[in-house]
């Protein structure tokens, strides 16, 4: 997990970080914290070992860092954050030392994380995607009834 702590300590890494939580500053729903992003890792690890998939761990927790990665842009300019966050994650995972053929993998689950279509695959975008979803307790929100989710995507009760 050596890389994933260079991630976590990556000056690109925390910058983004901080502009999400000011741009998150006082926001009463689902947040993009380092709580989501660990809540995603060990749901999509857990979720890899109950399906034998062998995914290494630090491909799952490197792209659960990284998936909201590009939020802030999506606040301040209206690109979806999963478009804008794969230039970013990219350079980020060069930086911290990954492979050209694990960057690839974790930036096509940083890419799909929000695809319907990946749901039932089982790779790391389906991994990330299932983690991503499963993450949020909308069954516990004191925000819920004001969220704009349909009932249908809200986790309105425990399924995994």
């Amino acid at each position: 997990m050596e890389r994933v702590n260079r991630i976590l300590k990556n000056h690109t890494y925390q910058d983004c970080l901080q502009q999400i939580y000011r741009l998150e500053a006082g926001r009463i729903f689902c947040g993009h914290d380092m709580a989501h992003f660990l809540d995603v890792a060990r749901l999509a690890y857990i979720f890899n070992l109950e399906e034998n998939l062998q995914i290494e761990k630090e491909r799952i927790y490197a792209a659960a860092l990284l998936h909201d990665v590009g939020r802030h842009i999506q606040y301040m300019e209206g690109t979806p954050h999963q478009e804008a966050g794969v230039p970013i994650a990219a350079q980020i995972l060069t930086d911290c030392g990954f492979s050209e053929e694990e960057r690839a993998d974790i930036l096509e689950a940083v890419a799909r994380h929000r695809d319907r279509t990946v749901k039932s695959e089982h790779s790391l975008a389906g991994l990330l995607y299932r983690g991503d979803k499963a993450s949020r307790g909308c069954f516990g929100c004191r925000a819920e009834a004001e969220c704009d989710w349909s009932d249908e995507k809200k986790n309105l009760y425990l399924r995994y």
